[in-house]
């Protein structure tokens, strides 16, 4: 990295946005260049700004976190969104994953903790945490898919090798390309385009929507 990744805050509590400051701040990598108060003022700064990282409150006045998301992914797709919230609601998480957010931190986490996975996301080499793995694992199971869906998921695992097939368990799971790598005794390297493949192969953009779409699938059980 030459430079460090640029980051919005958006919070309608100024202490809120201090604390965030403070923390991202505390990280190199890292150069807020802007902060706003709700979603619609976070469009107009992402497209004034262009940030690589949108740090963004849930629940906001005029235009809440979540509508706010789906907005800027339509226009600037490239956009790193993570929803920053004190609540652990797993309906907030589904609904932030839905809307095509790629992170979901709470605002109780110490700082390392926050610079190690916002880091992480900025570089599309964020792990689903374990608990983040859980609630989805909780949620989504076999029991839940529709009769009508079999089709599509007999060829969405059609489509992947068996290695693939291990490898997107894994990362399912909360593991990271280095815990995969060490797993299965490859290079993390050779997991990083094994990972690449899976993605195009379903269609979609990163390990997120990958961990939520075998879940929801069914693939991945208890």
């Amino acid at each position: 990295m030459t430079e460090p990744f640029r980051v919005i805050i958006v919070d309608d509590h100024e202490h809120a946005r201090e604390g965030m400051r403070d923390i991202v701040g505390m990280d190199p990598s890292f150069h807020i260049v802007a902060e706003g108060r709700n979603g619609v003022e976070a469009l107009e700064l992402t497209e004034r700004w262009m940030p690589d990282l949108l740090l963004m409150d849930i629940q906001m006045p005029d235009m809440d976190g979540l509508e706010a998301t789906k907005r800027i992914k339509e226009r600037f797709p490239y956009v790193k969104i993570v929803l920053v919230t004190v609540s652990d609601d797993v309906t907030h998480l589904f609904e932030a994953l839905r809307k095509g957010a790629q992170g979901y931190l709470l605002k109780n986490l110490q700082p390392s903790a926050w610079h190690e996975y916002l880091r992480a996301i900025a570089i599309d080499e964020a792990p689903m945490s374990k608990e983040v793995a859980g609630k989805l694992l909780r949620e989504f199971s076999p029991a839940t898919s529709k009769s009508a869906e079999v089709p599509a998921v007999q060829e969405g695992i059609t489509r992947l090798t068996g290695r693939e097939r291990e490898i997107l368990e894994c990362v399912a799971s909360g593991q990271s390309n280095r815990d995969v790598a060490a797993a299965l005794s490859i290079s993390e390297h050779t997991v990083k385009n094994h990972l690449k493949n899976i993605l195009q192969k379903l269609h979609l953009d990163n390990r997120v929507q990958l961990t939520r779409y075998a879940f929801e699938q069914g693939w991945i059980n208890r």
